[in-house]
């Protein structure tokens, strides 16, 4: 991503001095903060509108489970949309009530009208949920959450995206290198920037967002040992909060991130910015879907011409940029 290294200094890593290793990730991180905040000048704003004001696509879901007697009779949070060349992709949770969850898969030619794969579910060997997949020379990398029984982030790895093989939990550690505390973890969101992997997290049922770092997919290191992101204090999120996805966009990092608040039990939709991955400003106007409307595990996906939103959580809608209402109609 970044073209050139510039020195700099960033007072947010000073705890990170405990290993070399640590030390090595720390500036990993200051060197993509520096070439965003050359880059700060060119946004237009903090929040442009292409990412925050949406309209419905007219004929949603376009996606749900199928209803009592299958196994995927309802599908559940987070699912994860790649578009390659000119085939939407999308792994989801399907499951029965009270039963496993387990992993699906269907394709799109417009990300309208799907298609589930003739062999679904493609993965039921452990329980899958709330996943992401990330495409990094040539092999597609899973990581989701498992049961809610103690910390269980789980990574698999795929060479076509649907013959899949776990390779074990995620060996998350503290600044000074001991295991973060045993609690539940999950909704991880990660991507990948100058060989240096990063991971968003949830513990303790979505009760802040942490940030640790990887060089090899096996041992992740906190970037600092207090959340980057809490709850509130806003009415949409004030009581749990946790990321489904990370972009860069005219030299900023955002975040969507589904909140509970003072909203009824409905979740919401809604985006923060930050500069360095340390310090996030949520949007004044979150949420960016209306609360009635219960939409959570909301992600980007471009289709070519632009963004759309497709929220997951317990159909699949997609939205649109409001100023592009008039591709909105299939």
């Amino acid at each position: 991503m970044l073209k050139r290294i510039r020195v700099v200094t960033i007072h947010a890593y000073a705890l990170i001095t405990h290993s070399f290793a640590s030390l090595c990730i720390a500036a990993a991180i200051a060197v993509e903060a520096a070439g965003l905040s050359g880059r700060t000048a060119l946004a237009d704003d903090e929040f442009p509108r292409e990412l925050v004001d949406f309209v419905p696509y007219e004929k949603n879901p376009v996606f749900s489970g199928r209803g009592e007697g299958h196994w995927d009779a309802k599908i559940n949070e987070r699912g994860w949309i790649l578009r390659e060349d000119d085939l939407y992709r999308m792994w989801y949770t399907g499951y029965k009530p009270e039963g496993a969850m387990k992993l699906g898969y269907a394709t799109s030619p417009d990300g309208f009208t799907w298609t589930r794969h003739r062999d679904n579910p493609i993965y039921d060997q452990h329980w899958i949920e709330d996943m992401i997949v990330v495409k990094h020379d040539g092999t597609y990398y899973m990581f989701t959450e498992g049961p809610v029984k103690g910390l269980r982030i789980d990574l698999l790895t795929s060479a076509d995206g649907i013959h899949w093989a776990r390779q074990g939990r995620l060996d998350i550690r503290l600044t000074t290198g001991e295991p973060i505390r045993e609690v539940w973890a999950g909704t991880p969101t990660v991507w990948i920037s100058e060989g240096v992997w990063y991971l968003l997290y949830e513990l303790n049922n979505d009760e802040a967002i942490w940030l640790a770092t990887s060089s090899d997919l096996k041992v992740w290191t906190n970037v600092q040992d207090e959340p980057v992101m809490r709850p509130g204090p806003g009415f949409y999120d004030k009581k749990w909060i946790a990321v489904n996805q990370f972009i860069t966009y005219k030299g900023r990092y955002y975040i969507y991130y589904h909140g509970l608040g003072d909203t009824d039990g409905k979740w919401t939709t809604n985006i923060a910015m930050s500069t360095d991955l340390i310090h996030w400003k949520k949007y004044p106007n979150n949420p960016l879907l209306p609360v009635e409307s219960n939409s959570s595990s909301g992600i980007l996906v471009h289709d070519g011409k632009q963004y759309r939103l497709y929220v997951m959580h317990d159909q699949v809608h997609v939205y649109f940029p409001s100023d592009k209402k008039k591709r909105v109609t299939k």
